[in-house]
């Protein structure tokens, strides 16, 4: 895996490595050694699917309240997406901002998200598929959320959504007080 670190404090952008030969290619997607290499973490509890029927769909920002904070790592398995981290953490060299990719099922690029970040991303393409490894286990009470489009962050969405949850709607925005 190549491990290139964002602007971020302690995100990554994670690309395959491909070992081509007649039959295709093999790529290691996720390596405990490398990423412990880099202080990241490797736990695993949790790997989670989404598909999403249209384009246009946001999912986010999500994040779960300490003590459950989440890590995650990230890769569209069919059709694209634009994803977004937003570092909210208190006392981070980058708290409020952002890092948006382009993930496709073609680029096998994936995105290392530290504990204590915000997620979330719009599909671009119809029939798409999203995959996460989850550090830490869902905790219903611990969810939260950061509104898609709150101007304290101004994160530059490549579209306008047009399919959201309601959750995702009834987010309020941050309070910076």
């Amino acid at each position: 895996m190549i491990l290139t670190p964002t602007e971020l404090d302690g995100a990554f952008v994670l690309d395959v490595e491909r070992r081509i030969d007649e039959r295709g290619f093999f790529a290691r997607t996720f390596c405990v050694e490398e990423l412990a290499a880099r202080g990241l973490e490797t736990s695993v509890a949790q790997a989670n699917l989404a598909w999403n029927e249209r384009r246009g769909t946001l999912r986010g920002l999500h994040y779960q309240a300490a003590p459950h904070a989440e890590t995650k790592i990230v890769r569209c398995t069919r059709g694209a997406i634009w994803d977004v981290m937003l570092d909210i953490r208190a006392g981070s060299p980058t708290f409020g901002r952002w890092h948006g990719e382009t993930l496709t099922a073609d680029n096998y690029r994936m995105l290392y998200i530290p504990r204590g970040f915000a997620h979330g991303y719009v599909t671009l393409e119809d029939d798409t598929e999203v995959a996460y490894l989850v550090g830490h286990t869902y905790v219903p009470d611990a969810g939260r959320g950061v509104r898609w489009d709150d101007p304290t962050f101004g994160v530059a969405w490549p579209l306008t959504p047009t399919v959201i949850s309601p959750a995702d709607r009834s987010h309020a925005l941050w309070n910076v007080s």
